[in-house]
């Protein structure tokens, strides 16, 4: 089968490339929109990331060229026009879970590093600055962390933060059941924003969860609260993020996703004059932390991301049923 490969970075030809046998992939750095979506002429397939966008305007003429299946090399599908693709009769299979032990533990990496201002403390010895000036920090244990959404990364993420000796609260819409026989509370969201000293965001991105973290939820928080999300960027209203880092209510931020990365994630801006003046009033704060969606960057995770997407391509060509369809 011939697959258009968009958004492609060189970890992506390095492992596609290592575990692919029968398909032809033809390798694009573009990103997928109605701008691109003519390079997938040919093609019986797009393999597409979290930045790609498929509006029903760009299903249509996916169809228009051919194209049988959308691959998704991740787990979320917020960016695809699901109804289109249904509609045009385009089969739609996602990556459901590639290590997520990979995603849970970068969330804890975000919070020591806040925590703890090994970042700032790196940079100091560096510079021949052994001081200890502002960088204390909290104990972990014996605070309260609070989970949004305990699918498979909610879940270790709770199991990480029992280790540490943390009291867990959880809020999904239905509590499962061994995380809650480990001693995690599942309470309503409002009880947790209250509680929590700590808030983790690991809940998928819809009509329901969009900037659940807002201007009335940040107001029912602890003062001082450390906020982290490695889920989705629209989950947190930004602009209500940056007053409540400016009024001391959020005390911590660390995100790995932002609501408007697909202009900036992945890219090296580093000699441009970047435009978005809300990323770059976050990273003026002292206390917020912004890594460029990595926390699936593993090479576990990348291996099971190509093996499972693989997979799903093979299933679609011999006509199997899709395990991991979406539509």
């Amino acid at each position: 089968m011939k697959i258009a490969f968009f958004s492609t970075k060189s970890y992506d030809r390095e492992f596609f490339d290592h575990y692919v046998s029968t398909h032809e992939i033809i390798y694009f750095e573009a990103r997928l929109n109605k701008q691109t979506v003519n390079l997938a002429s040919g093609c019986t397939a797009v393999c597409v990331f979290v930045n790609d966008r498929l509006s029903r305007n760009v299903i249509t003429e996916l169809k228009k060229a051919g194209v049988q299946l959308i691959a998704l090399r991740c787990a979320g599908f917020n960016n695809v026009d699901l109804g289109a693709a249904k509609e045009n009769g385009i089969a739609v299979v996602r990556v459901p879970a590639y290590s997520p032990y990979a995603v849970a533990e970068h969330a804890v990496a975000l919070m020591l590093t806040l925590n703890r201002k090994t970042h700032k403390a790196y940079n100091r010895v560096r510079e021949g600055n052994f001081s200890l000036e502002r960088l204390i920090g909290f104990d972990l244990h014996g605070k309260t962390v609070g989970v949004i959404g305990t699918g498979k990364i909610g879940q270790i993420f709770c199991d990480i933060m029992l280790g540490f000796g943390c009291r867990v609260l959880a809020f999904d819409l239905v509590a499962h059941q061994p995380t809650a026989a480990k001693g995690v509370e599942y309470l309503p969201l409002i009880d947790i924003f209250q509680q929590a000293d700590i808030v983790s965001l690991h809940c998928p991105l819809n009509e329901q969860t969009k900037h659940i973290i807002n201007e009335q939820t940040i107001a029912l928080m602890k003062d001082g609260v450390m906020l982290i999300n490695t889920s989705r960027g629209a989950l947190i209203d930004t602009s209500a993020a940056i007053d409540g880092l400016k009024t001391g209510r959020i005390g911590y931020l660390g995100l790995d996703v932002y609501e408007q990365e697909e202009k900036l994630f992945f890219n090296d801006l580093s000699e441009n004059i970047i435009q978005d003046d809300e990323i770059m009033r976050l990273l003026s704060f002292p206390n917020v932390l912004v890594t460029s969606h990595q926390g699936f960057f593993t090479e576990e995770a990348l291996t099971q991301i190509a093996q499972i997407t693989l997979a799903n391509v093979d299933d679609f060509e011999a006509g199997k049923t899709l395990k991991n369809s979406v539509v």
